[in-house]
C-alpha cells in the first residue's frame, strides 16, 4: 500500500463553498479522496498527451435508427476500426432511437479519429468520447491472458 502524505491547500472561501457543495453532492465523505480523484483525473489527461499514446477510450453515442442508411454507415465505420474495438453494446431506447456504447484500445489519433468520423456522420444525435489510460505505466506483469485480442 502506498504511504499517505499530508499537506495543506490555501483557497478563497467562496471557492472552498463551492468545493464543499460539488463534494457533498458527488457523495465524497471527506476533502482528501475529492482532492485525490481531482488529481487522478488531470494525471490521466495529461498521460495521453502525444497522438501516439496508446489509450483506452468508450464512445458513447444516441442515433434516430429511422435515419435511411445510418445503421450500414455505422456499422461499415465500425468494420473499419475493428482492431481499435475491444466491444459494442446496442441498446434500444425507444421506438426512434439507439444508444451504442464502443469500447476502443488504441492510439489518442486513432480512437480521436473514430469518434470524430463517427458523430459526424447525419441522424447521430450527440454523443461522447472518454479517454482514459493508467495515471502511471508500470511494466505489464501479470499472469492473465487477454482475452479480447
Amino acid at each position: 500500500m502506498a504511504t499517505t502524505t499530508r499537506f495543506g491547500v490555501s483557497m478563497e472561501q467562496e471557492l472552498l463553498r463551492s468545493f464543499d457543495r460539488l463534494i457533498a453532492r458527488k457523495g465524497y465523505d471527506n476533502r482528501s479522496e475529492a482532492v485525490r480523484d481531482i488529481v487522478r483525473e488531470k494525471l490521466v489527461e495529461e498521460s495521453a498527451s502525444s497522438p501516439d499514446d496508446h489509450v483506452y477510450a468508450a464512445l458513447v453515442y444516441m442515433y434516430d435508427h429511422h435515419q435511411r442508411n445510418l445503421e450500414k454507415s455505422l456499422s461499415s465505420l465500425q468494420h473499419d476500426y475493428v482492431h481499435s474495438i475491444i466491444s459494442t453494446t446496442h441498446v434500444h431506447v425507444d421506438h426512434d432511437h439507439c444508444l451504442e456504447v464502443v469500447l476502443l484500445h488504441d492510439t489518442v489519433r486513432t480512437v480521436t479519429q473514430l469518434a470524430d468520423r463517427l458523430l459526424s456522420i447525419k441522424g447521430v444525435q450527440h454523443g461522447k468520447l472518454t479517454v482514459t489510460s493508467p495515471v502511471s505505466h508500470p511494466a505489464h506483469h501479470h499472469h492473465h491472458k487477454h482475452t479480447y485480442r
